[in-house]
């Protein structure tokens, strides 16, 4: 379990080891007061008689040892810490640059909720394992451990007796996490599917309100949260009993001792004295060894999300290589490409070139692949046959810093985050001066709507962007790529938001950013995309003809009926009303 983890300790392992040695002397503080005890318990049993310093110089020292165990244990629990929360900062680091790597897709599949749940939930209890289980554990099993030997050599009958509790906890406690561990799939998943369901609840609130469907979806909601119920119950129903027997075992280990020695004592087996510094020491290993076992319980859950984090971790990351660009010019060829979500292909051999310095338009009904293949050429995910090439050289070539200097992707959905729109601008290109943002808004048509705002640029964007319409958002999105200023462009649906008041806007802005650029674009209006230099028609994953706007509409039957719907769409009227 700890070999996983290890990597990110680093420099700060020697915290933990120095944890645990505070850890082992505090808790023998904690023992001596029980040696203590038996420094003035037995000279009574001798019927001696004991002075006030005597007793006072022992009870003097019970109150040292205390004092030193409070402070030895804080202190190891400090530097136990301080690496435990390094080594969760080293592990969200690192899975964050792993997660960077991974296919858009392969994320997806996952899902927000129990990446959260991951990143928040799962790293965290690591932190159990590095602060308390590690350093605590070996205190607290090390010490007692020790005690019970010298019981053991003080009277080997005894001593063996001491051992039976401990035997029948761990049983117990083994029994538990045997048939607990039957159940932790099943309970994870539950919790993963209740996450995903939570944050995919309250986002779609809107629609669910708006449409009117909150039975439907307060149902799926109610059904996760009682699976998620019922699950944690039945794990815990089939742990309580055997959790109850090791809770009740562990600390009563002088309960064989004492009527077991006592017999002895009137045989005449074993002095009373003796007998006294056992029960003594019985007194202090049950509270150790209750604390080592408090660990115990966890030990499985800790073993389960450690092995989900390590399957995240070790996912395959996006083939690709640290080359530089290495390509003779900024054309783009799709060769033989073929890809699927899952097992199902839906890419199937399309080849597809366009030269540096043109537009090409994809086009097609919804589902037959066009914006697979636009997220295909930024690298979103692996093929699953042939190449995509830019200017010769494979994408998957070079790496991603360098692809994404080349291409520049705006998507339908555009995700600003909540802070200042200028800081959303210059994501774009984080070298940007302040001058070059504001340029890339103007030249975007956003100056309209910054305007309005009461800080204009500097105004936050709210979650997800929610302060501002969808044009808004996407002509932002624009004012990205248009500062990042990339020689190919990549518009899946850029003008999905357009209304008719800011059409000539947003026109205005894809105008900019496509000048002098290669461009790829994706529309389902066809009138913005007639006049591209190629148009490759899709259907169900294959490219089935390229050509110009008047060509097709002669040759292929498939877009001349896709163009006639557009006609037909934006001639639409409501009651003779245009």
């Amino acid at each position: 379990m700890f070999k996983k983890v290890s990597p990110y300790v680093g420099e700060y392992k020697k915290y933990t080891v120095l944890a645990a040695f505070l850890m082992v002397a505090g808790v023998i503080f904690s023992v001596i007061p029980y040696f203590l005890l038996y420094q003035i318990l037995a000279p009574i049993c001798r019927h001696e008689v004991l002075d006030g310093s005597y007793i006072f110089t022992r009870v003097v020292g019970v109150l040292v040892c205390e004092v030193l165990y409070a402070l030895l244990y804080i202190k190891g629990l400090c530097y136990s810490h301080i690496c435990a929360f390094n080594v969760l900062k080293n592990l969200r680091v690192a899975l964050q640059g792993k997660l960077e790597k991974q296919p858009l897709g392969n994320i997806e599949e996952i899902g927000t909720g129990k990446i959260k749940k991951i990143f928040n939930d799962d790293i965290e209890t690591i932190e159990l394992l590095l602060a308390h289980a590690i350093p605590e554990g070996i205190a607290n099993v090390f010490v007692p451990l020790l005690v019970m030997i010298i019981m053991f050599v003080i009277d080997f009958r005894l001593g063996l007796l001491s051992f039976i509790p401990i035997i029948i906890g761990m049983i117990a406690m083994t029994m538990m996490m045997k048939s607990g561990m039957g159940k932790m799939d099943a309970f994870y998943k539950s919790a993963a599917d209740m996450n995903n369901t939570i944050i995919e609840y309250v986002n779609g609130m809107e629609v669910v309100k708006v449409f009117n469907k909150d039975g439907e979806s307060y149902k799926s909601f109610k059904d996760k949260i009682i699976s998620y119920r019922d699950f944690t119950l039945d794990w815990y129903k089939e742990c309580w009993p055997w959790m109850a027997i090791y809770m009740s075992f562990f600390p009563c280990i002088v309960m064989f001792v004492m009527p077991v020695g006592s017999i002895m004592v009137l045989h005449g087996t074993i002095t009373l004295e003796k007998l006294v510094l056992l029960i003594c020491m019985s007194f202090a290993v049950g509270p150790s060894i209750m604390k080592a076992m408090n660990f115990g319980g966890v030990i499985p859950q800790l073993n389960y999300k450690i092995d989900e984090l390590e399957k995240l971790l070790e996912h395959e990351p996006l083939k690709s290589n640290n080359h530089k660009f290495a390509g003779k010019n900024l054309d783009v060829e799709f060769k033989d490409v073929h890809f699927g979500y899952d097992d199902k292909e839906v890419i199937h051999g399309v080849n597809l070139s366009f030269k540096a310095g043109t537009t090409t338009a994809l086009v097609g009904e919804s589902g037959s692949g066009k914006s697979t293949l636009a997220k295909l050429l930024v690298h979103y995910y692996d093929l699953n046959g042939g190449k995509i090439m830019i200017g010769g050289q494979d994408i998957s070539d070079m790496s991603l810093e360098e692809l994404n200097n080349k291409v520049a992707y705006v998507a339908q959905e555009q995700f600003l985050f909540n802070t200042s729109l200028y800081e959303n601008i210059l994501i774009g290109n984080p070298n940007a001066t302040r001058e070059q943002v504001e340029d890339a808004a103007r030249r975007a048509q956003c100056q309209e709507f910054l305007d309005r705002l009461p800080k204009g640029l500097d105004s936050l964007a709210g979650d997800s962007g929610k302060m501002l319409s969808g044009g808004e958002r996407q002509r932002i999105a624009l004012a990205r790529a248009l500062l990042k200023d990339a020689p190919i462009i990549v518009l899946d649906e850029a003008t999905a938001f357009m209304d008719p008041e800011n059409e000539e806007k947003m026109n205005a802005a894809i105008e900019e950013i496509m000048k002098d650029k290669t461009v790829l674009v994706i529309a389902h209006r066809l009138s913005t995309i007639k006049n591209a230099d190629k148009i490759c028609v899709m259907k169900n994953g294959i490219c089935i003809a390229t050509d110009n706007h008047e060509k097709l509409i002669e040759k292929c039957p498939e877009y001349n009926s896709l163009w006639q719907s557009s006609v037909s769409a934006s001639s639409w009227k409501i009651g003779g009303i245009a």
